[in-house]
Formats: C-alpha cells, sequence, structure tokens
C-alpha cells in the first residue's frame, strides 16, 4: 500500500539537504552509480539523508500494509460464501507478508523492527491515510481491492526500478501478489453491479465513499511535495505524485464505465488536447486531517493494533525463551544472533524447482532453525515457488566489502583471453 510522506502537523516534510560533510569524491561516484541506474545494496556507501529517506519510506510502507489488514480482517467472519473467506484470508495474510518484506528491507538500512513498531505505536510514524476509513459493507472490501489496491499497483511498478536494491526487489514479489488483490476487488465490485438493485446501491455506495481518499493516496500535489524532486533524482522515486495520480485516474473510469458504476465527480471527463481525464479538486483538507490522524476510524485503528502487538507479547517472549534453550548454531552462540531480545536473522534462499540453484530471496526473524524454515515458508513461498528452502543465520555470512571491490575483482578485467569470444575463427568452421 502507498504511504505519503508527511509530517505530524499535516504539511509538506522538509527535505534536508545534502551534508556538506560528507565525502565529495565518495557522493560523486553515488549520483553517478544512481544516474546510470544502478543498485545501491545496504554495504555500499550512501549519503546519509538517502539512508534516512528511504527508512522512513519503507516503515511507512510496511506500517501501511499491516494496519490495512485491520478493515479487511473484520469481514473474514461475515464473507457472504465460504469461497470468499478463503480468498480474503488469503489476501489478509499477503499483506502481513509485504509487512514483512518491507520491514526486512528497512532493517538493512539500520534500524531494528523494535524502533520502527514503537515510532508507529507513539504516533511518531505514519501509515497510508486510506486505513482511517471505515469498512461498514461487503461493497467496502470490494473497493478496497478494486482501488486502494489498484493504486497501490500504479504506485507500486515503479518502484520496482528503486535505486535500493532491497526495497526494489520487495516491490517485485509485492506487485506481483498485488494483482491478485486488485482483480479479487474488481469481481467483487463486478457481481454485486450485476446482481439486485440493493446489491448494485451497495456498490456504488462504496465507490463513492472510497473514489477521493484513492485518488488523494498518490500524496499531495507536486507543488506541494518538496520530497519528490529529491526521490526522483535519487531514483527512489520514478514518476510524481501527479503524473502517478492521472495514472490510476485515466485506467480506472473505463473500469467504472464496463460495470455500469459511476465515479462521484461530476467534473470527470475526457481532454482530447491532454489525452488524459479532467478530475475535480481534491479536498486536501480532509487528506491533510488524516495525516494528523483525525481521519473517521483513525484512532480506533491504532488502538487495535496496539492491543493486537501487547497481546501477542507472551508468544514472541515464549519464542525467544525457546530459542535460547537451543544448542548453539554451528559453533556461534546463540546470544550473537541476535540483536537485543529480537529474533534472530535468517536469510533466505530458494530453489525454484530441482536442478536449479537456491537463489536469495530476503529475511525473516525467528528464534530458531525450525521456526525459520516455517515463517520463510509462509512468506515466501505461498503460491508454490519453491521446492527447497534454505535459511541461514544472517550473522554467520561473511561479505565482501565493496570498499575492497577493485581489488577482489577488477584483476580479471584484463584477462579477456579468458572469454571464447577473445579468439577469432572463421565463420566457415562450425560447431567450435
Amino acid at each position: 500500500m502507498k504511504t505519503t510522506d508527511l509530517n505530524a502537523s499535516g504539511g509538506p516534510a522538509s527535505q534536508a539537504p545534502i551534508d556538506p560533510t560528507e565525502d565529495a569524491d565518495k557522493l560523486a561516484t553515488f549520483d553517478a552509480r544512481v544516474a546510470a541506474d544502478d543498485f545501491i545494496e545496504p554495504k555500499d556507501w550512501m549519503p546519509e539523508n538517502y539512508r534516512k529517506s528511504l527508512m522512513r519510506q519503507i516503515s511507512q510502507h510496511a506500517h501501511s500494509e499491516i494496519v490495512g489488514m485491520l478493515p479487511e480482517g473484520n469481514w473474514i467472519t461475515r464473507a457472504p460464501t465460504l469461497l470468499r473467506k478463503a480468498v480474503l484470508l488469503a489476501k489478509v495474510q499477503d499483506e502481513g507478508g509485504h509487512g514483512l518484506y518491507l520491514y526486512a528491507a528497512a532493517e538493512t538500512l539500520g534500524t531494528s523492527r523494535e524502533e520502527m513498531i514503537d515510532a508507529l505505536h507513539a504516533g511518531r510514524a505514519k501509515y497510508s491515510t486510506i486505513f482511517s476509513y471505515p469498512t461498514p459493507t461487503w461493497a467496502d472490501i470490494g473497493a478496497i481491492g478494486w482501488l486502494v489496491d489498484g493504486a497501490a499497483v500504479v504506485n507500486q511498478v515503479p518502484l520496482q526500478r528503486c535505486s535500493y536494491g532491497p526495497y526494489a526487489r520487495a516491490m517485485v514479489r509485492i506487485c506481483k501478489e498485488e494483482s491478485f488483490h486488485q482483480r479479487q476487488g474488481y469481481e467483487i465490485m463486478m457481481t454485486l453491479a450485476r446482481g439486485s438493485p440493493e446489491q448494485k446501491r451497495m456498490a456504488q455506495d462504496a465507490l463513492n465513499r472510497w473514489w477521493w481518499p484513492s485518488i488523494m493516496m498518490f500524496g499531495p500535489p507536486d507543488d506541494h511535495s518538496p520530497n519528490s524532486a529529491q526521490s526522483i533524482r535519487w531514483r527512489i522515486k520514478r514518476e510524481t505524485n501527479d503524473e502517478l495520480r492521472q495514472k490510476f485516474i485515466d485506467i480506472t473510469v473505463p473500469q467504472a464505465e464496463a460495470i455500469g458504476l459511476t465515479l462521484p465527480d461530476p467534473e470527470l471527463k475526457w481532454n482530447e488536447a491532454r489525452g488524459a481525464y479532467d478530475f475535480g479538486p481534491i479536498d486536501w483538507d480532509e487528506f491533510y486531517a488524516a495525516v494528523r490522524g483525525e481521519g473517521p476510524v483513525a484512532k480506533e485503528r491504532m488502538q487495535a493494533r496496539i492491543k493486537a502487538w501487547k497481546d501477542g507479547a507472551w508468544v514472541r517472549e515464549a519464542a525467544n525463551a525457546h530459542g535460547k534453550k537451543l544448542p548453539s548454531h554451528a559453533s556461534v552462540p546463540v546470544d550473537r544472533l541476535r540483536t537485543g531480545d529480537d529474533w534472530s536473522l535468517w536469510e533466505v534462499f530458494i530453489r525454484a524447482k530441482n536442478g536449479l540453484s537456491h537463489k536469495h530471496v530476503g529475511s525473516v526473524h525467528a528464534a530458531d532453525p525450525r521456526m525459520a524454515i516455517e515463517h520463510a515458508r509462509d512468506i515466501y513461498t505461498r503460491r508454490l515457488e519453491g521446492v527447497s528452502l534454505w535459511v541461514v543465520p544472517s550473522a554467520q555470512i561473511t561479505a565482501s566489502d565493496p570498499a575492497e571491490s577493485a581489488a577482489l575483482f577488477e584483476p580479471a578485467e584484463d584477462k579477456i583471453y579468458r572469454h571464447p569470444t577473445f579468439y577469432s575463427i572463421p565463420d566457415h568452421i562450425k560447431n567450435i
């Protein structure tokens, strides 16, 4: 889900300037790599403000996925059929998985899961304004899937090319799953729109309530979003808020027309000259109120999230206690695999099918190897993505230093005679 980078007062967040004390040569190298669409990895040098911007954006994105489970989870037991319950349960599980992908990506920047969650519960961190609205009818679940997840797809597809590698890789997995979310939501709305008059009215009512919050999801207009220019220069973002909003509106209008529903904007019309839809003014006062935590059910949502965290404390404590009783992993003491009272961090490798190599896909937190395998299964193989899992304690992985890459790898550059293409063979000589 999209999160909006704003400060607590409801105004645009200010972008800190580049620190003049940072190494100019390193900064120039970094800028050149970003401009060349190279991926920045966790151990690479990066400007401190780049790190902070990513940490804020990724953690807020993760919070939005977790809080976004609440309005839909409330409907699992009330969904109209057993199939609808199973589908919604799978969708909510996906959202939880997305949050874990993103928390893991944010942790590579130097923060911890506990710090991020504490910031959310204390009100220092934000989540998407869209989850400050109630879901009184089953049609709301369809509207969330179609509009909210549809807006997320539009926003997140460009993030697959984000300059920060862990975030970009997480978005590849998330976008695949958001496509399922959007399609099942649209199918709910299509079914209701083709149903009884009461069902169609319910669908139209949900559309009326969710349309404007959905297009607000892309954030404030560009002239009130000073972060955008820097984020685009750093390739954290690829398109501005207004560009993404316009794209979403242009693809959604025909979808609504196809199922006989009307978007609640009397000024919405096709502009032939622009090749896009014109639309009415957005109530930015409502948007900023939601950012300040004044949305219709914002307090209830956060109270529910805090309660769930506190209610689950005994599970985390029991798992930690169990993990501390286990033998050391390959002669590394268990305590060295932890940060504070947190579970160990494990890197996950998946073999997609027999005959292929295992490939790194992400990381999980767990108290012991068995739990790490089970968490990896639940998070990374929900759609039969693999036939074999490896989990390795992160503390046991020794990685090369990016600063030493020249000494390690460049000597091979002058040995072009190792490559078969170095040797000229006449074209008429075959099979060699």
